[in-house]
């Protein structure tokens, strides 16, 4: 039974965290010590709820608490009266009371304040996503820590630090707006999808795959989606990462081996997630304008999402589409895919004329999947030697086991 309350405590949790540091970071203006309330009162119900029950509204429950617990603090400031004016009404005695609780658009708007404090581009890349893991996504430090595969202590640092930074810089607990949306936006999609895609194709350890990971970023973006929704490129991430998870069960096989796209058994991809995000992508068409680089990458995605064979994917628009993010991107990596869709429209020859423009970009210097492609393409044109070269020379570089395992294996093919 208490295996049951505790399992219980970690869905509540992992569902109403974000809300609930969202709130109070609305009330106290500190999301350090908001977070610091929320664990408090996540502590209170680990303690309470085995004995008392789970409340009929958690979400409630803890909140109360934690709006009880900051007012106490408040006290101790000596800013009780002033600060207890500004939350704008008393606390009933037991937890739980509704009316202890913001309306529900007072924590919409808190919620969306928080993904844009946690995902300001004052923190670094790795304190942002971090930061974000923790407050919106629930995660604990540990969690964190092992789904990047690095120490615990390092993930704790970064927190802390991506905290003090934001309190140091008098960040703003806010929505941008006007002009600097658009640059701010970018900064949250870009967290979003670093956490997707860590999960999607890990960059090291023993597993191909963190499922949880996209589970955590999708959660994240469809959150994002509702509290934004006449924002095309939030529409366009959603359904990026809802048809890429759609293929999850066909990308792994039986011991965990990686299976690339084109070998995958798409009997196996997700319909429902297919359908949700192509419903996504139209949403983010009909809001009309011109098509950022999310929504160009959906619309790449749909294309193969469409395909019910490999053989009947349309890899000329593919390549279009590639073309039009690259003038848009003005990245390598775009730029290798753009060469892929080349050589599957057109022909390896192709494809290879355009990587090996790129095998001198400082950008790509250690990138594993250069080699990989060139050898692919190497392969298609009959060149065994060189193709098995560049096989061996990006099993060396990638970090991911079961990546080397495989790029070995068709180094041997050769």
């Amino acid at each position: 039974m208490a295996s049951d309350t505790q399992r219980a405590i970690e869905t509540v949790w992992r569902m109403e965290a974000a809300r609930l540091i969202a709130g109070l970071t609305g009330l106290v203006r500190d999301l350090g010590l908001a977070e610091e309330l929320a664990q408090d009162a996540l502590v209170a119900a680990l303690e309470q709820w085995p004995e008392s029950g789970v409340p009929g509204n958690p979400g409630a429950w803890l909140m109360t608490v934690s709006k009880r617990r900051a007012i106490d603090l408040l006290r101790r400031q000596d800013r009780y009266a002033r600060k207890l004016a500004e939350m704008g009404r008393e606390l009933s005695d037991e937890p739980g009371a509704d009316e202890a609780l913001p309306g529900m658009d007072e924590i919409e708007d808190d919620l969306l304040r928080l993904v844009f404090t946690a995902c300001h581009p004052v923190l670094s890349t790795e304190a942002r996503v971090a930061l974000t893991l923790r407050v919106l996504g629930g995660l604990s430090t540990d969690e964190i820590a092992r789904a990047f595969l690095v120490p615990e202590p390092t993930v704790a640092q970064r927190i802390v630090r991506a905290k003090r930074t934001l309190a140091d810089k008098q960040v703003p607990f806010e929505v941008p707006q006007g002009e600097e949306l658009a640059g701010r936006l970018s900064s949250v999609l870009e967290v979003i999808y670093l956490i997707f895609n860590e999960g999607y194709s890990a960059t090291a350890g023993d597993d191909w795959m963190r499922p949880g990971l996209c589970e955590d970023a999708l959660r994240l973006g469809r959150v994002l989606a509702g509290l934004m929704p006449k924002e095309p490129e939030v529409h366009g991430l959603v359904a990026l990462m809802e048809i890429q998870a759609s293929r999850a069960a066909a990308r792994v096989g039986p011991s965990g081996e990686p299976i690339l796209l084109l070998e995958q058994n798409r009997g196996r991809w997700d319909r429902l997630l297919i359908r949700r995000g192509l419903d996504a992508l139209q949403r983010a068409e009909d809001l009309g304008g011109d098509l950022g680089p999310y929504v160009l990458q959906a619309a790449i995605a749909a294309c193969h999402a469409r395909a019910l064979t490999a053989e009947e994917t349309d890899w000329q628009a593919i390549a279009t589409l590639y073309e039009a993010l690259a003038r848009m991107s003005r990245s390598p990596v775009v730029e290798l895919n753009r060469a892929v869709a080349l050589a599957m429209a057109y022909g390896p020859a192709v494809g290879l004329e355009l990587v090996d423009q790129l095998v001198d970009e400082p950008a790509l210097k250690g990138y594993h999947l250069l080699p990989s492609v060139r050898g692919d393409l190497l392969v298609k044109l009959g060149r065994q030697g060189e193709a098995r070269a560049e096989f061996e020379r990006a099993a060396a570089m990638t970090r991911n086991a079961r990546e080397r395992t495989l790029l070995r294996e068709r180094a041997a093919a050769c």
